[in-house]
């Protein structure tokens, strides 16, 4: 049976945003329970009480602050590691692709400092490197279907002093979240146990790198 409960708890998971306000308690309860009052009442066909939401509001707060308060503390100071003239580009997985990956790292010099990312999903295939190879990574790919070219982007490495990063839960979440607040948009996501690596619109580079280094002062 749907209830008011129900539905104001999918309301609020639909809008991360909206439940970590309400993890925080730093939202008004009446002011949310007036805008969410009539799609729940066109939800259950019928018409409802203001203080039945709000009730059920205050009481998915208490849920979501206690579940807050279980995660495992993590010290997010590190070193942010900024590349800038980087490209992005995505492929259609081929068995011919990924049976060549291994030449593209001939073409990069990484004694240089250069970069190179391969990232191969289920059907698609994401290349990051520096702007100055992109011509060759291109030539790389004739004959197989490309999807899409960014250029003018950035690579932000967040390099943490432990392998506590790759096991703690939260922390990739608490990161993408704060970028999120901040209206930046992620491109890709790499990352190794002690490194996650965002890959950035020129644009939000400084704004993510001050975003960042916020997260970072204790």
């Amino acid at each position: 049976m749907v209830t008011i409960s129900h539905l104001v708890k999918k309301i609020v998971n639909d809008k991360p945003f909206l439940q970590e306000a309400l993890a925080q308690k730093i939202i008004s309860y009446g002011n949310l329970a007036e805008q969410l009052t009539p799609k729940i009442e066109e939800e259950l066909g019928k018409s409802i009480k203001h203080s039945a939401v709000v009730m059920a509001l205050r009481r998915y707060s208490d849920e979501l602050k206690d579940l807050h308060e279980k995660v495992k503390p993590f010290d997010y100071r590190s070193e942010i590691v900024m590349k800038t003239n980087i490209c992005d580009i995505n492929a259609v997985k081929s068995p011919a692709l990924v049976n060549k990956l291994n030449k593209l790292y001939s073409i990069v010099d990484f004694e240089k400092g250069d970069v190179l990312n391969i990232i191969v999903g289920n059907f698609e295939i994401s290349i990051v490197t520096n702007e100055k190879y992109k011509d060759d990574v291109i030539k790389f790919l004739k004959g197989e279907k490309i999807l899409n070219k960014e250029s003018n982007l950035v690579a932000l490495t967040i390099r943490f002093g432990s392998s506590e990063f790759f096991n703690t839960p939260g922390v990739v979440f608490t990161i993408i979240r704060k970028l999120a607040w901040e209206n930046i948009n992620i491109y890709e996501i790499v990352s190794t146990m002690t490194e996650l690596t965002l890959i950035l619109d020129k644009k939000n580079s400084m704004k993510a790198y001050d975003a960042l280094q916020g997260l970072m002062v204790k």
